[in-house]
């Protein structure tokens, strides 16, 4: 490939990419925002339908059984009708679906209300990512952690407003006044979206919809593709369990007030944020795999300074390391999962990730049961600890975002 091809694929259409840059990264920001809006309110729709804690948990699994079954689909509605689109119409019926948890009056009613939120989270996740991976192959720059970034300034932002409304506005309300918001957000964003100003593939690069690669090409891709989804496993698992149980430990086993609890909660998340913000720099000048590698080492030693900490401050300290080092796992294995399966191994990539999210709790719950929270905590460690292990085994041998879906 000659220098003067390279600049005019990268460089041709840099408006028309920026659109959809900015458009994707608002979306990724509206769905970290949906999904905390009704995160922060499950406390009081669960006192209005009056579900004891078994039955909200069976409530909570029909939206999580919902959005792991459309994730497993939604890869090949990528395939077929194209990630922007299939964004698009997650995003639609997201916003849609939210006011149906409110209203109802029963667990059993909240549980059938909650699939339809389910299937929207799930297909949002994956296109979203899809969509990713496909401005990715045409920008050619890491951009991945950027896009998540988002979504968690997103469900920052989501959880102060709901925070901030709750004393005013039921739960049915709430979800009222943000559903023609995000309705509205995803009319103006679908347009940017949906640019076709696309560059032409490089010289003497196969096109996005070249033939499916040959038989013996296509079982190391898969074998790959699973070592991704182990690692984005590890990395969700993780985080999963800090958004879990770090309140609590915070507050039983240190001693800490709500608001110092709160505060470790927000710690992780403002730097998962961070880390993901500088994510794509870092990946351009170390490189996936030593970011990956380092960050989860010192993700693990961060996980154990937290989980076996006697004072606030080094076990805040190693929240924030935690943070910071785990903070681009997740996101580079969804990137080389797509580049490397398309589609088909985003999806299986975040349903498996999505799994470790699910998980967690529990797990870590029964642990805390028989041994005590903090030990239980140090579960994290070698769960992200997995990233560094399995990161040097996977040999995909193209670089990231060079097979993108149909978009």
């Amino acid at each position: 490939m000659t220098t003067a091809t390279s600049d005019t694929s990268r460089h041709a259409p840099v408006p028309a990419l920026a659109r959809r840059r900015v458009a994707l990264t608002a979306f990724f920001a509206l769905a970290g925002f949906l999904y905390a809006g009704w995160a922060v309110r499950i406390p009081a729709v669960s006192e209005q339908v009056d579900a004891t804690p078994g039955a909200l948990g069976l409530a909570l699994l029909c939206m999580s059984g919902a959005a792991v079954a459309t994730m497993l689909v939604t890869g090949r509605l990528c395939e077929r009708f194209g990630s922007r689109q299939v964004t698009i119409a997650a995003a639609l019926l997201f916003a849609v679906s939210i006011t149906l948890p409110p209203r109802a009056a029963t667990p059993l009613a909240l549980g059938i209300a909650l699939v339809p939120f389910g299937v929207a989270f799930g297909g949002i996740d994956v296109a979203l990512n899809s969509a990713a991976v496909d401005l990715i192959a045409l920008v050619r720059r890491p951009i991945m952690p950027g896009f998540h970034a988002a979504n968690s300034v997103g469900s920052l932002a989501g959880a102060g407003v709901g925070g901030l409304l709750a004393p005013y506005l039921t739960p049915t309300r709430h979800m009222l006044v943000i559903a023609p918001l995000a309705l509205l957000v995803t009319a103006v964003l679908a347009r940017r979206l949906m640019t076709r100003a696309d560059p032409p593939p490089p010289t003497g690069a196969a096109p996005a919809t070249d033939v499916p690669p040959a038989a013996d090409s296509a079982r190391p891709g898969r074998a790959a593709v699973a070592l991704l989804a182990v690692i984005a496993l590890g990395a969700a698992y993780s985080q999963g369990a800090l958004d879990n149980w770090v309140p609590l430990h915070l507050a039983r086993d240190l001693g800490a007030g709500p608001t110092v609890a709160a505060a470790g909660y927000a710690t992780v998340a403002l730097a998962l944020t961070v880390g993901r913000l500088v994510g794509a720099r870092l990946l351009e000048r170390f490189g996936q795999d030593r970011v990956v590698v380092v960050g989860a080492v010192v993700s693990a030693a961060g996980a154990l300074l937290s989980a076996l900490g006697t004072d606030l401050v080094p076990v805040f300290a190693g929240l924030l390391v935690t943070g910071l080092g785990m903070a681009n796992i997740f996101p580079v294995a969804l990137a080389r999962a797509g580049a490397i399966g398309g589609p088909s191994g985003i999806a299986f990539a975040a349903t498996l990730g999505y799994g470790g999210i699910l998980l967690a709790p529990p797990t870590i719950g029964f642990l805390a049961e028989a041994f005590g929270l903090p030990v239980a905590l140090t579960v994290i460690a070698p769960m992200v600890a997995l990233a560094a292990l399995i990161t040097p085994l996977v040999r995909d041998g193209q670089p990231e975002g060079v097979r993108p879906s149909r978009a």
